[in-house]
């Protein structure tokens, strides 16, 4: 294992998230752990954990959209160990939700965690998130639902 096996690993996974929302989740599901421990929480919920719920939600956001324009990431911090590592970035891009005609610019903070496994790295959890400028107190309350 080298860095640059690391850093191969990322730019994979960000053209992965490319064909994500561009609606094919293939890419980015070959980058994920098989454990039992994986973990997703994308922006559309519910948290996943467990190879079956990762794989299921991942087929399910990529349904979310209809159209996107390449991202760009900003590198926040990132650090390596021989067996963990991880980035913090925020995402950007522009795209069009299934539904809609209009390409929507949305920013993501996500952090990913990979490990080391047997046959190279794997994301073991991804965060992603909107929340990417200061909020109000109040806005992290729960909202009550009818459920």
């Amino acid at each position: 294992m080298s860095p640059s096996d690391l850093a191969h690993v990322i730019e994979q996974d960000h053209r992965a998230l490319d064909a994500l929302v561009n609606g094919d989740p293939g890419p980015k599901k070959r980058l994920f752990s098989r454990r039992d421990d994986v973990t997703l929480a994308n922006p559309f919920g519910p948290l996943a954990r467990g190879w079956d719920q990762v794989e299921r939600s991942l087929e399910r956001v990529a349904t979310q959209y209809q159209e996107a324009e390449p991202k760009r990431f900003e590198r926040i911090s990132g650090y390596a160990t021989a067996e963990l590592a991880y980035i913090v970035e925020i995402e950007r891009n522009r795209v069009k939700f299934v539904g809609t005609d209009v390409l929507a610019a949305v920013a993501l903070r996500a952090t990913t965690i990979f490990r080391h496994e047997e046959d190279g790295w794997r994301i073991v959890h991804r965060h992603a998130d909107p929340i990417t400028a200061a909020r109000r107190p109040e806005s992290i309350a729960e909202q009550k639902t009818d459920m």
